[in-house]
């Protein structure tokens, strides 16, 4: 049984009435300015804002290189799903695109590893947000300010999605005009020279200090795990098929704008940084940006965009309570998850879902008291293994899927992906070139001990469903006609 035709089932309560929801009992109440803006949003992160440090000191001004590589691989995974989107838009769409094209297991799999990466990214933004609270009060523990930031984005998400789609609209809209405000900024520096950093912002400064690869190019790749967690979110736009108010117009523009999002926000952002100040000046651990603004000296700058980086945090919380709670409906949906998180409020929200994955979060706020040094790394490098899995899903899915199309089995998509399955096969290649970076991260590697651990408990939970439930054991064994041919 689909997820459509359960949530089909579901009583009249969640159906709601007519033209006022989705097939799938969403309320259809994010407009194109919204899904617009998460879109954009979603690009621009504390990965960005704050993992960006420890990058640039690792890989020096080839930093730059390494986000326009990776930006590349993510517009080729992200034109294939908008492919897939356009094929079938479902807020499930990662776990049921590798649910149709590889078979149930993997859609389990991908569903509860996409929530785990929300929880778990859900996780470091709470400790990003309670490091930018220190700032301005360094007398606050970690944990109170990650508490109450935990709370409080519990309730924006309990109430509509409406009431997410504006708060994430406002959230991303402060991201990017406080980047494109920078960028002003730092031109006006490096052209007119004004500011206290003098003399010592150049455009020289992109290869005047031990060159572009000061460190060597093994130890530039070894940043692509650190730069593919900036990116984790850009995705969520398929999340959010279910809830657009009209996903044919809506998604290809989203994922058609990826490239310029990612030249102005990573590569013309970190570019001006770098020139403005010198790459040995930023270190792990302190946001580029508010580094960047204290050298300038333009006064109160370090404090807005240390305001800019928290709203930046809060926004991917944020979504990370949104698209978990879609998830685990869906894993409902298809009897892969308790029957209670398949059920939608009174505002068309599925709240026991997003009640769980709040609860887990709050594992958060425990490591911010027990590991505050250490909370933010442990928890970035499980949510890229995370997100790498689903990257993975999405680009195997659609090169099945054009499979398919091509031996006429399925129709063919509004939205094709320039080049075909072509660029996913690069897009998957790079993808585990990454999985080998991680591996070969003494500190990064323990998201691979925790995704065994993790595999074990997937494949222990598939087996009860299938002992419990004849209708997955059944599914389970007919292997999709797509795999094979």
């Amino acid at each position: 049984m689909t997820s459509t035709q359960v949530t089909q089932h579901n009583d009249d309560h969640d159906r709601g009435p007519a033209g006022a929801t989705g097939e799938e009992g969403y309320e259809r109440g994010l407009g194109s300015r919204q899904v617009q803006m998460i879109a954009i949003g979603g690009a621009i992160g504390v990965g960005l804002f704050m993992g960006a440090g420890a990058n640039i000191a690792a890989a020096g001004p080839s930093i730059i290189m390494m986000y326009a590589l990776a930006g590349v691989v993510i517009f080729f995974i992200m034109r294939a799903l908008g492919e897939l989107l356009l094929y079938r838009p479902v807020s499930g769409s990662f776990a049921e695109y590798a649910r149709e094209f590889l078979g149930p297991f993997f859609g389990y799999a991908t569903g509860w590893t996409y929530w785990l990466m929300w929880v778990v990214t859900g996780m470091a933004e709470l400790t990003a947000a309670a490091i930018y609270i220190h700032f301005w009060f360094p007398e606050i523990p970690q944990w109170v300010s990650a508490l109450v930031f935990l709370v409080v984005l519990f309730g924006v998400n309990l109430i509509s999605v409406k009431i997410f789609g504006e708060v994430e609209f406002w959230f991303s809209m402060i991201k990017v005009t406080a980047i494109i405000g920078m960028i002003v900024i730092g031109l006006g520096v490096l052209t007119l020279g004004f500011s206290q950093a003098g003399d010592t912002a150049s455009v020289s400064n992109l290869w005047s200090h031990h060159g572009i690869f000061p460190n060597g190019i093994g130890s530039s790749l070894m940043t692509l795990q650190g730069v593919m967690f900036a990116y984790l979110a850009v995705e969520l736009v398929g999340v959010t098929a279910g809830e657009s108010e009209n996903p044919e117009k809506t998604l290809p523009k989203a994922i058609n704008t990826l490239p310029w999002r990612i030249i102005i926000f990573y590569v013309g952002s970190l570019t001006v940084l770098l020139a403005v100040v010198k790459w040995t000046d930023f270190s792990a651990g302190e946001s580029p940006f508010v580094k960047a603004f204290e050298q300038i000296g333009i006064p109160l700058a370090a404090g807005i965009v240390n305001f800019v980086v928290l709203t930046a945090a809060l926004s991917s919380c944020n979504s990370g309570m949104y698209s978990t709670g879609r998830m685990l409906r869906d894993l409902a949906a298809n009897q892969e998850a308790p029957k209670v998180f398949g059920k939608l409020n009174a505002r068309r929200t599925p709240a026991f879902g997003i009640t769980l994955s709040v609860a887990l979060m709050g594992i958060g706020v425990v490591l911010n008291y027990v590991v505050p040094e250490k909370a933010f790394a442990y928890v970035t490098s499980v949510a890229t293994a995370a997100g790498v899995w689903t990257w993975m899903m999405i680009v195997i899915s659609h090169i099945l899927y054009r499979r398919a199309v091509k031996a006429g089995r399925l129709p063919a998509s509004s939205f094709p992906a320039p080049g075909g399955a072509a660029l996913s096969w690069v897009a998957l290649v790079f993808l585990v070139f990454v999985t080998g970076m991680i591996a070969s991260d003494p500190d990064a590697r323990v998201s691979l001990y925790v995704g065994a651990v993790w595999a074990v408990f997937l494949v222990i939970g598939w087996m009860v469903l299938k002992s419990r439930n004849p209708q997955i054991a059944q599914r389970a064994e007919r292997t999709p006609e797509y795999a094979g041919k």
